[in-house]
C-alpha cells in the first residue's frame, strides 16, 4: 500500500460544518459540483497535521500561475494562521484534488516580488486585501507544483 492508499483511508475532514459540506459535496461528485464555489474555483488541500500526523483536508479558493495552483492563507484576516498553512510549513509534501483530478505536489509559501504578485492576482479573485486589513500578522501566498498523478484524496 502505498502513502497515497493511506491518506485516502485516514483522512479527517475540516471540523467547520459548511467546508465539511462543501468537501462532501466536492468528493461525492469527484469535482462536479464544489469546484466553483461563490464564482471562484475551489480545490481540496490534504496536509499532514504536524502535531497529530493525520492527514486533515480543508477546501481553498485557488487562482493559476502558469502550471501552479495558488491559494492565500488568509483565515478571513483572523490574526493567526490556519492550521493548513502550518501544516504545509512543517511538511510541504500535499495532496490535491481540483475538479476530478488527484495529485501530490510541494507547496511552497511565495516571498518577495514573487508574493506581491501572486497576492494580486488572487486579490482579483476575492476580498483578500480587506482580510489582510483586519490583521496584523502578514498573510502568506502559498504556491503547489503540480506532481505526480495519485488518486489520493478519496475518503474511506
Amino acid at each position: 500500500m502505498s502513502a497515497a492508499d493511506n491518506v485516502a483511508h485516514d483522512v479527517v475532514d475540516s471540523p467547520t460544518g459548511w467546508v465539511a459540506d462543501h468537501i462532501r459535496e466536492y468528493v461525492e461528485t469527484g469535482g462536479e459540483r464544489g469546484h466553483e464555489w461563490k464564482g471562484v474555483p475551489t480545490l481540496l488541500l490534504t496536509t499532514k497535521g504536524r502535531k497529530s500526523g493525520k492527514w486533515r483536508r480543508t477546501a481553498l479558493i485557488y487562482g493559476r500561475d502558469g502550471e501552479r495552483y495558488v491559494v492565500v492563507a488568509s483565515q478571513g484576516g483572523a490574526p493567526t494562521h490556519p492550521s493548513w498553512y502550518l501544516n504545509l510549513v512543517a511538511d510541504p509534501v500535499v495532496q490535491v484534488q481540483v475538479g476530478a483530478r488527484h495529485f501530490t505536489a510541494t507547496a511552497r509559501p511565495a516571498s518577495g516580488a514573487d508574493k506581491a504578485r501572486l497576492w494580486k492576482l488572487m486579490a482579483r479573485l476575492w476580498s483578500y486585501d480587506e482580510y489582510q486589513a483586519k490583521t496584523d500578522r502578514e498573510i502568506p501566498v502559498v504556491g503547489r507544483e503540480s506532481g505526480e498523478e495519485a488518486e489520493s484524496v478519496r475518503s474511506a
